[in-house]
């Protein structure tokens, strides 16, 4: 596991430790979550990025039906 160092302004720190004591979790593990949540939504936006770009190549679009239907 790997340490990383963060600057943050003091009253920035006291707002998080606050909400990390409200929410009984440690001010580590909420900076984990939230880095790792944001990964995720990275990640995603990227996916649907290139599936958007994938449907300008080809729009063509089926009635959600259908859709459902092949995944049933």
């Amino acid at each position: 596991m790997a340490l990383i160092t963060v600057n943050i302004q003091d009253e920035a720190l006291n707002r998080l430790e606050d909400y990390t004591e409200k929410k009984d979790i440690s001010v580590s593990e909420f900076i984990r979550r939230a880095v790792l949540e944001k990964l995720e939504d990275e990640e995603d936006i990227q996916a649907a990025d290139a599936a958007y770009a994938e449907y300008l190549k080809n729009p063509v679009t089926i009635p959600f039906k259908e859709a459902a239907a092949k995944w049933a």
